[in-house]
């Protein structure tokens, strides 16, 4: 028999790869930006088109590369972050996998130019799937700028399932503000089709949050702190009136790396109970530092996955530092018995004399004697019986009329002609049952007499 395993060729093992790492844009761009923030650039420039389809360009001014170096970051698992077993668990830069250029180069035409400050003459490599169209010496500033083209040129399945250029745009923008905030100690830049869509200067934490959600947003946020030996938190959160509906501008950190996580989330939104409507969330951007040995950032290819070896005591530590927070700045409903005997009077009450209330008494007042009709008698002052002035002027026989429509039968009455009545003689409409007799009729309302019977 033959054999029949055999290696795959570097190209398609790239793409592979590729198709964990970008799976969209956005993916692309996330790569690029974080590896622009670990060459030390203090200003980065995000320039794309057609919302990363037709081409994505990262510019820095970051410590660039040598010749050699710039050919070395297009090789799989070729990185300047690991070097030894031990360095997987000490990470503390964004990229270390050295699978993101690899990757890129694999599914779009990419171009790179970079310099070093000590070089006097940077690197131009052009790079189309997998394969190195050209390498050369040439004119750059200090840093690095990478453009990548036509992303999935060579994959159509996979560019047929890109969304519309708002969706993608969208994704775009997210991982753009993400790394943003992680460092807001760098400029950066974003342009979109030749427009200009944020301009974030460099600055502190809450200038940058400030920057992303609006002129407005400055007092709408408070901030949190609290320092253990397990993590260091801090970060902003918004009021409780700030709270939305969709989940939008809720951002967890953890050593400047941008993560999800429903655990941790469920914390902020049990410490916010009470305080917001229900299915509302309210927004937060949190950041945790945790000694990087008791995490691992390495279990999903994008790294927005990290698993925390104390879970459960961080859970706790992030509830109880909001929720202080919540008092601290007065967001929680708080009881004041001082104020409980303060009441606001009107402005004409305030310097009349107070008059205590009088409870009179009618000392004759019987409860259980029997009521008396008013009699009624032909000639007598309607005027005496506090009737209505339109029945005046009614006839005796009118008033008889009139007293028994607007006045309820007594209970005993009900009861004795409820009693005595044949369930032949009963007559059901709705829910009345009417009885006739010789001179009246009896209209009984089911569900009251029922009421009474018991």
């Amino acid at each position: 028999m033959t054999d029949i395993i055999q290696l795959l060729p570097d190209n398609i093992a790239n793409q592979i790869a590729a198709g964990e790492v970008i799976q969209r844009p956005s993916s692309a761009v996330k790569e690029l930006l974080e590896n622009a923030v670990d060459a030390g650039a203090t200003e980065i420039k995000l320039i794309i088109t057609d919302s990363g389809k037709a081409s994505v360009t990262v510019i820095d001014n970051g410590k660039g590369m040598s010749e050699t170096d710039a050919r070395m970051a297009f090789e799989r698992h070729a990185t300047s972050k690991i070097s030894n077993i031990e360095d997987l668990f000490r990470i503390k830069t964004m990229g270390f996998r050295g699978e993101a250029l690899a990757s890129i180069a694999a599914v779009a035409q990419v171009e790179l130019k970079t310099k070093q400050s000590t070089e006097t003459l940077g690197t131009f490599i052009e790079i189309e799937n997998s394969r190195v169209l050209k390498q050369e010496a040439c004119a750059a500033p200090n840093g690095t700028s990478i453009s990548m083209k036509n992303l999935f040129f060579n994959v159509p399945a996979r560019r047929n399932f890109l969304k519309s250029d708002t969706v993608e745009f969208h994704h775009i923008e997210d991982t753009f503000i993400h790394v943003a905030i992680a460092h807001p100690e760098v400029s950066f830049k974003l342009l979109h089709n030749e427009e200009v869509h944020y301009n974030l200067q460099s600055t502190n934490l809450k200038r940058r949050i400030t920057d992303v959600l609006g002129k407005n947003a400055e007092n709408r946020i408070f901030p949190i702190a609290c320092e253990t030996d397990i993590v260091t938190i801090e970060g902003y959160i918004g009021k409780p009136e700030t709270a939305k509906k969709t989940r939008g501008n809720q951002q967890f950190y953890v050593n400047t790396r941008f993560f999800k996580s429903s655990y941790f989330n469920h914390a902020i939104q049990t410490a916010f109970e009470g305080l917001i409507p229900d299915k509302t969330h309210p927004i937060y951007f949190i950041f945790l530092t945790v000694d990087p040995s008791r995490i691992d950032v390495n279990i999903h290819p994008t790294k927005t996955e990290i698993k925390f070896e104390e879970e459960r005591f961080i859970y706790s530590i992030l509830h109880s530092t909001i929720r202080e927070s919540l008092g601290k700045f007065n967001l929680t409903p708080s009881l004041d018995f001082e104020l409980e005997t303060a009441f606001d009077l009107p402005a004409g009450f305030e310097k009349k004399p107070v008059v205590e209330p009088t409870i009179k008494v009618d000392p004759n007042f019987n409860p259980f004697q029997p009521f008396e009709k008013p009699k009624i008698h032909q000639g007598s002052s309607s005027s005496d019986r506090g009737v209505d002035p339109k029945y005046q002027n009614a006839r005796p026989q009118d008033w008889a009329a009139f007293y028994a429509i607007n006045e309820e039968p007594e209970a005993p009455v009900l009861m004795e002609s409820a009693l005595s009545l044949n369930l032949d003689d009963l007559v059901m409409v709705g829910k009345y049952a009417i009885c006739s007799y010789p001179n009246n009729a009896l209209l009984i309302d089911t569900k009251r007499a029922a009421e009474r019977v018991l």
